[in-house]
């Protein structure tokens, strides 16, 4: 088969930043081409147009277009377009779109197509306790409602999204994969009492929660120490920096075990994770997120938010602990644990890597998937 994805973001340095979306369509992508399938991806929304070839896939780098009056329309109207000339002339069997923002409302494609749920702003506005734009719900319920295959990367989203936009569709659940001999564990010397939290600096991922739960920790604990690796962004709700919220939460003897690591390549990430006593992801809104995925395939003990999704990838007491972000002490009670038990903590990160290998290994995924575009296209 020849399967396509249409996105706005791909992890490749000649294209904009991506995140957790990016990633998971390239490591199915990855997997697609060593069965022996075609892929192409085309990457909306770009600076310029190119086409990249990337150890065998296909990338269309498709650049953005502003238009004087009804741009949303037209610009779809040119995707449409652009892709359905590469459906024909490529012989492509199935197009795949993520469901954020509903980028296919309103387009008709040559072949049939996938919306995978990773999570689509209604969605994520719906666990935020946000208002969403009518303009953005409208398109993404249309979008839905107009595709030959709605496929969620978690039950939990899919649940979530079908009441939300109260769709009739049957949703199929295939979660995220990872490739386990691309993130496996890395021998290093272990920072003794560290605490490794990596991804966005935002509210919704628990940030705020983490600062009160960490306070109490260093009261208990006082050689605990906490790194936030990743990108700070300003807060939705306060229209201020959300790493500024973070340490105003804090005690002064908590913020001085606090070390804020900005954006830094993938290969020095693994290492800071390697390096880490124990992850802690206590995020509120995620679809089955990647970084979980990454940091339990190199065997770490978690302690993660226990929401929907959580239940899915994590086993409580097996690969770490899922606490209630907003239950501090709870929350810090864990931390203490595994940074004081090497023995659980050791044991927690091995059984986490096994889960990741026996549910989530990117080849099993990838089957899964293949099989599903398979019944589509007959």
């Amino acid at each position: 088969m020849h399967i396509a994805f249409i996105t706005p973001e791909y992890p490749h340095p000649k294209l904009n930043k991506a995140g957790g979306l990016g990633t998971s369509i390239k490591n199915l992508a990855v997997e697609l081409i060593k069965e022996k399938h075609e892929v192409s991806v085309f990457v909306y929304s770009q600076n310029n147009d190119a086409i990249i070839m990337d150890n065998g896939i296909e990338i269309y780098k498709i650049s953005h277009k502003k238009y004087a009056f009804l741009g949303w329309c037209l610009y779809r109207k040119y995707l449409q377009k652009t892709i359905n000339k590469h459906i024909i002339n490529n012989h492509i069997d199935i197009l795949e779109a993520p469901d954020w923002t509903g980028v296919t409302a309103f387009m008709n494609f040559k072949c049939p197509l996938v919306i995978r749920l990773n999570g689509s702003d209604a969605y994520f506005c719906n666990l935020d306790n946000r208002k969403q734009k009518k303009k953005n719900f409208f398109f993404e319920k249309k979008a839905l409602q107009n595709a030959d295959k709605i496929v969620s990367v978690s039950a939990y989203t899919a649940k979530k999204t079908k009441d939300i936009f109260k769709l009739k569709h049957d949703i199929q659940v295939v979660h995220n994969g990872i490739n386990t001999e691309s993130f496996k564990p890395i021998d290093c010397d272990i920072n003794k009492n560290q605490i490794l939290y990596f991804g966005t600096i935002i509210r919704k991922k628990g940030v705020l929660e983490l600062a009160h739960a960490f306070n109490l920790l260093v009261k208990i604990k006082p050689k605990a120490s906490l790194i936030l690796l990743g990108k700070d962004v300003i807060d939705v709700f306060e229209n201020k920096s959300t790493l500024e919220l973070f340490f105003n939460i804090l005690s002064k003897e908590a913020a001085s075990k606090v070390n804020h690591v900005n954006e830094v390549p993938y290969s020095e990430v693994a290492q800071i994770i390697a390096k880490a006593n124990l992850v802690t992801l206590p995020s509120f809104a995620e679809a089955f997120p990647m970084t979980w995925l990454e940091a339990m395939a190199m065997e770490k003990a978690l302690v993660t938010s226990n929401v929907g999704w959580a239940n899915e990838m994590m086993i409580d007491g097996k690969t770490g602990f899922t606490v209630n972000p907003k239950e501090y002490v709870d929350y810090a009670n864990k931390m203490k644990l595994l940074l004081e038990d090497d023995k659980l903590a050791e044991q927690c990160g091995k059984q986490a890597r096994q889960v990741v290998k026996q549910k989530f290994e990117a080849t099993i995924i990838a089957n899964k998937n293949i099989s599903l575009y398979k019944d589509l296209v007959n």
